[in-house]
């Protein structure tokens, strides 16, 4: 399903971390921002949001720092960032599960689609990632 990006990205790897890091400057965008003012549409408490929004500030720099400095190895870190952002999934998922009673449709739409999106890339990431092992 992923195949084309996963070719352009193995020839490009560092991209990646570029793009990453434009989602999570979205993602940072969106729920400190965005969400935070439409906290009754959305139902997420502002406290969670915040929380949300601080993690990809760092995956943010990690990001930066891999796509400026990062000239060997690029696969482990793509692997790192991919982990991370996994656990950003799952971390997003138990807080929105721990405030299941207050969040609404909205709200679930929109940490559902951020899941989908970003395991999307987790996916890419992680491919590319073993077939950089492979060419290498």
């Amino acid at each position: 399903m992923f195949e084309g990006l996963v070719h352009r990205f193995s020839l490009h790897p560092k991209k990646l971390f570029l793009i990453d890091a434009l989602g999570a400057i979205l993602s940072v965008f969106l729920l400190g921002v965005i969400l935070v003012k439409l906290e009754n549409v959305f139902g997420i408490p502002k406290t969670t949001l915040y929380f949300l929004a601080f993690l990809p500030c760092l995956f943010v720099v990690y990001d930066l720092y891999c796509w400026i400095r990062i000239e060997r190895s690029v696969g482990v870190f793509l692997k790192v960032i991919a982990f991370v952002n996994l656990l950003y999934c799952c971390i997003s998922l138990g807080m929105a599960i721990l405030h299941y009673q207050k969040i609404t449709y909205m709200g679930w739409g929109y940490i559902l689609l951020e899941i989908l999106i970003v395991t999307s890339l987790v996916i890419i990431e992680l491919k590319t990632a073993n077939k950089l092992r492979i060419i290498n």
